[in-house]
Protein backbone atom coordinates (compact mmCIF):
# COMPACT_ATOMS: atom_id res chain seq x y z
CA UNK A 1 0.00 0.00 0.00
CA UNK A 2 1.19 3.43 -0.52
CA UNK A 3 0.46 7.20 0.36
CA UNK A 4 0.71 10.16 -1.73
CA UNK A 5 0.33 13.59 -0.30
CA UNK A 6 -0.78 16.07 -2.90
CA UNK A 7 -0.41 19.85 -2.44
CA UNK A 8 -3.90 21.28 -4.15
CA UNK A 9 -3.27 24.71 -3.90
CA UNK A 10 -2.04 27.45 -1.27
CA UNK A 11 -4.34 29.76 1.09
CA UNK A 12 -3.61 33.09 1.37
CA UNK A 13 -1.57 32.51 4.78
CA UNK A 14 0.31 30.24 2.83
CA UNK A 15 -0.64 27.18 3.93
CA UNK A 16 -0.90 23.98 1.82
CA UNK A 17 -4.50 22.73 0.42
CA UNK A 18 -3.85 18.99 0.82
CA UNK A 19 -5.62 15.68 -0.92
CA UNK A 20 -4.29 12.05 -0.53
CA UNK A 21 -4.09 9.01 -2.89
CA UNK A 22 -4.04 5.88 -0.98
CA UNK A 23 -3.29 3.00 -3.42
CA UNK A 24 -3.64 -0.48 -1.98
CA UNK A 25 -2.02 -3.90 -2.96
CA UNK A 26 -5.07 -4.79 -4.94
CA UNK A 27 -5.37 -1.96 -7.30
CA UNK A 28 -7.72 0.09 -5.21
CA UNK A 29 -6.81 4.02 -5.82
CA UNK A 30 -8.47 5.54 -3.05
CA UNK A 31 -8.71 9.63 -3.46
CA UNK A 32 -8.78 11.92 -0.24
CA UNK A 33 -10.54 15.26 -1.24
CA UNK A 34 -9.97 16.54 -4.38
CA UNK A 35 -9.33 20.19 -3.53
CA UNK A 36 -10.14 23.94 -4.25
CA UNK A 37 -12.28 24.17 -7.46
CA UNK A 38 -11.15 24.44 -10.93
CA UNK A 39 -13.53 26.66 -12.17
CA UNK A 40 -13.43 28.92 -8.85
CA UNK A 41 -9.63 28.79 -9.56
CA UNK A 42 -7.90 32.43 -10.87
CA UNK A 43 -5.97 35.74 -9.80
CA UNK A 44 -9.56 36.75 -7.61
CA UNK A 45 -9.88 33.27 -5.79
CA UNK A 46 -8.80 33.13 -2.25
CA UNK A 47 -6.56 29.78 -2.67
CA UNK A 48 -4.33 29.74 -5.65
CA UNK A 49 -3.90 26.79 -7.52
CA UNK A 50 -0.60 25.87 -9.69
CA UNK A 51 -0.79 25.09 -12.84
CA UNK A 52 0.74 21.57 -11.88
CA UNK A 53 -1.12 21.64 -8.53
CA UNK A 54 -4.88 20.17 -9.88
CA UNK A 55 -6.07 17.56 -8.91
CA UNK A 56 -6.33 16.21 -12.12
CA UNK A 57 -2.59 17.21 -12.73
CA UNK A 58 -0.94 15.67 -9.22
CA UNK A 59 -3.24 12.55 -10.60
CA UNK A 60 -1.77 12.69 -14.20
CA UNK A 61 1.86 12.76 -12.45
CA UNK A 62 1.28 9.60 -11.45
CA UNK A 63 -0.07 8.01 -14.86
CA UNK A 64 -3.78 7.89 -13.42
CA UNK A 65 -7.04 9.92 -14.58
CA UNK A 66 -9.86 10.64 -12.78
CA UNK A 67 -11.70 7.36 -14.17
CA UNK A 68 -8.94 5.20 -12.24
CA UNK A 69 -10.23 6.09 -9.09
CA UNK A 70 -12.95 3.88 -6.95
CA UNK A 71 -13.09 5.67 -4.05
CA UNK A 72 -13.17 9.34 -3.07
CA UNK A 73 -13.47 10.09 0.93
CA UNK A 74 -14.10 13.35 1.87
CA UNK A 75 -13.23 14.25 5.36
CA UNK A 76 -15.82 17.49 4.97
CA UNK A 77 -17.29 19.33 1.79
CA UNK A 78 -15.91 22.72 2.38
CA UNK A 79 -15.18 24.40 -0.86
CA UNK A 80 -11.39 23.87 -0.62
CA UNK A 81 -11.65 20.26 -0.47
CA UNK A 82 -14.51 19.25 -2.62
CA UNK A 83 -14.70 21.55 -5.23
CA UNK A 84 -13.76 18.77 -8.02
CA UNK A 85 -15.97 15.92 -7.17
CA UNK A 86 -17.38 16.29 -10.75
CA UNK A 87 -14.01 14.80 -11.99
CA UNK A 88 -15.06 11.43 -10.51
CA UNK A 89 -17.88 10.25 -11.96
CA UNK A 90 -17.09 6.60 -11.53
CA UNK A 91 -16.00 6.70 -7.64
CA UNK A 92 -17.93 5.99 -5.09
CA UNK A 93 -17.76 9.32 -2.55
CA UNK A 94 -17.72 8.40 1.33
CA UNK A 95 -19.06 10.39 3.75
CA UNK A 96 -19.88 10.52 7.52
CA UNK A 97 -24.32 10.40 7.27
CA UNK A 98 -24.54 13.47 9.84
CA UNK A 99 -22.01 15.77 7.46
CA UNK A 100 -24.16 14.74 4.26
CA UNK A 101 -27.22 15.71 6.03
CA UNK A 102 -25.90 19.04 6.84
CA UNK A 103 -24.92 19.39 3.72
CA UNK A 104 -27.72 18.75 1.44
CA UNK A 105 -30.53 20.23 4.47
CA UNK A 106 -32.25 23.67 3.90
CA UNK A 107 -29.34 25.86 5.41
CA UNK A 108 -25.98 23.93 4.26
CA UNK A 109 -24.28 26.97 5.25
CA UNK A 110 -20.87 27.32 3.78
CA UNK A 111 -20.91 23.52 2.50
CA UNK A 112 -23.63 24.72 -0.28
CA UNK A 113 -20.92 26.98 -1.50
CA UNK A 114 -19.22 24.09 -3.50
CA UNK A 115 -22.41 22.43 -4.24
CA UNK A 116 -22.45 22.85 -7.72
CA UNK A 117 -19.42 19.94 -7.84
CA UNK A 118 -20.37 17.92 -4.95
CA UNK A 119 -24.18 18.23 -5.20
CA UNK A 120 -24.53 16.38 -9.03
CA UNK A 121 -27.23 13.93 -8.87
CA UNK A 122 -25.43 10.97 -10.61
CA UNK A 123 -22.58 11.21 -8.01
CA UNK A 124 -22.88 7.92 -5.61
CA UNK A 125 -22.51 8.79 -2.05
CA UNK A 126 -21.84 5.78 0.46
CA UNK A 127 -23.12 7.61 3.70
CA UNK A 128 -21.10 5.97 7.08
CA UNK A 129 -21.70 6.37 10.74
CA UNK A 130 -18.97 6.60 13.13
CA UNK A 131 -15.48 5.13 12.86
CA UNK A 132 -15.27 2.87 10.19
CA UNK A 133 -13.00 0.85 8.46
CA UNK A 134 -12.74 1.81 4.63
CA UNK A 135 -11.05 -1.04 3.90
CA UNK A 136 -7.94 -3.15 5.44
CA UNK A 137 -5.18 -0.79 6.75
CA UNK A 138 -7.82 2.56 5.96
CA UNK A 139 -9.60 3.53 9.05
CA UNK A 140 -12.14 6.56 9.06
CA UNK A 141 -12.51 8.34 11.85
CA UNK A 142 -15.08 10.59 12.85
CA UNK A 143 -13.58 14.22 14.26
CA UNK A 144 -16.69 16.28 14.34
CA UNK A 145 -16.14 19.86 15.80
CA UNK A 146 -15.08 21.98 12.66
CA UNK A 147 -18.08 20.89 11.71
CA UNK A 148 -20.68 18.20 11.94
CA UNK A 149 -19.39 14.95 10.41
CA UNK A 150 -15.89 15.46 9.66
CA UNK A 151 -14.05 12.66 9.24
CA UNK A 152 -9.94 11.85 9.42
CA UNK A 153 -8.52 9.17 7.88
CA UNK A 154 -5.92 7.07 9.46
CA UNK A 155 -3.81 4.83 7.28
CA UNK A 156 -1.81 1.67 8.31
CA UNK A 157 1.43 1.25 5.83
CA UNK A 158 3.08 -1.66 5.86
CA UNK A 159 7.00 -0.09 6.06
CA UNK A 160 6.44 3.31 7.20
CA UNK A 161 3.82 1.97 9.70
CA UNK A 162 0.55 4.16 10.96
CA UNK A 163 -0.74 7.92 8.87
CA UNK A 164 -2.69 10.03 10.62
CA UNK A 165 -4.62 12.19 8.05
CA UNK A 166 -5.96 15.12 10.49
CA UNK A 167 -7.29 16.98 7.79
CA UNK A 168 -9.01 20.20 9.31
CA UNK A 169 -9.72 18.50 12.97
CA UNK A 170 -5.88 19.82 13.49
CA UNK A 171 -5.11 22.03 11.04
CA UNK A 172 -1.17 22.77 12.11
CA UNK A 173 1.13 22.12 14.93
CA UNK A 174 -0.61 25.00 17.37
CA UNK A 175 -3.96 23.43 17.31
CA UNK A 176 -2.29 19.81 18.90
CA UNK A 177 -3.33 21.25 22.13
CA UNK A 178 -6.66 20.04 23.09
CA UNK A 179 -7.29 22.04 26.00
CA UNK A 180 -5.35 25.17 25.23
CA UNK A 181 -5.76 25.25 21.36
CA UNK A 182 -7.60 28.55 19.65
CA UNK A 183 -10.16 27.82 18.02
CA UNK A 184 -10.29 28.67 14.01
CA UNK A 185 -12.96 30.86 12.17
CA UNK A 186 -14.69 28.39 10.44
CA UNK A 187 -14.94 25.48 13.77
CA UNK A 188 -18.46 25.46 14.59
CA UNK A 189 -18.46 23.38 17.74
CA UNK A 190 -15.59 24.44 20.67
CA UNK A 191 -16.57 21.24 22.87
CA UNK A 192 -16.27 19.00 19.74
CA UNK A 193 -13.15 20.27 18.70
CA UNK A 194 -11.16 19.92 21.82
CA UNK A 195 -12.48 16.64 21.93
CA UNK A 196 -11.85 15.57 18.31
CA UNK A 197 -8.17 17.22 18.98
CA UNK A 198 -7.61 14.76 22.03
CA UNK A 199 -8.63 11.79 20.53
CA UNK A 200 -6.48 12.10 17.22
CA UNK A 201 -3.94 13.02 19.33
CA UNK A 202 -3.83 10.02 21.58
CA UNK A 203 -4.68 7.99 18.62
CA UNK A 204 -1.49 8.80 17.07
CA UNK A 205 0.25 8.17 20.14
CA UNK A 206 -1.32 4.88 21.05
CA UNK A 207 -0.48 3.68 16.89
CA UNK A 208 2.99 5.60 17.00
CA UNK A 209 1.68 7.53 14.05
CA UNK A 210 3.15 10.19 11.55
CA UNK A 211 0.02 13.45 12.31
CA UNK A 212 0.00 14.92 9.18
CA UNK A 213 -2.32 18.29 10.04
CA UNK A 214 -4.81 19.72 7.66
CA UNK A 215 -3.00 23.10 6.94
CA UNK A 216 0.11 23.35 7.98
CA UNK A 217 2.99 25.43 6.37
CA UNK A 218 5.47 24.13 8.37
CA UNK A 219 5.23 20.56 8.31
CA UNK A 220 4.64 20.56 4.74
CA UNK A 221 8.23 20.65 3.33
CA UNK A 222 9.12 18.10 5.89
CA UNK A 223 6.92 15.63 4.34
CA UNK A 224 7.51 13.36 1.38
CA UNK A 225 5.10 15.92 -1.20
CA UNK A 226 7.33 15.68 -4.35
CA UNK A 227 4.93 14.44 -7.20
CA UNK A 228 5.97 10.99 -7.45
CA UNK A 229 6.93 10.89 -3.51
CA UNK A 230 4.90 8.34 -1.18
CA UNK A 231 5.20 6.68 1.98
CA UNK A 232 4.32 2.69 2.51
Amino acid sequence: MKLHLFKLGTTPIGAPVPGYLIQTGDGTNVLVDTGFSRAAAGPEAFISVGPDEGVEARLAALGLRPQDIHLVVCTHLDPDHAGNHDLFTDAEFVVQRSHYELATSGEPGRLGVAKGSWGLPHLKYRLVEGDTELLPGVLLVESSGHVQGHQSVLVRLPRTGAVLLAADAIPSTEFLDPEQRAMTPFDVDEAAVRASTRRLVELAEAEDALLVHGHDAQQWPTLRTAPTAYYD
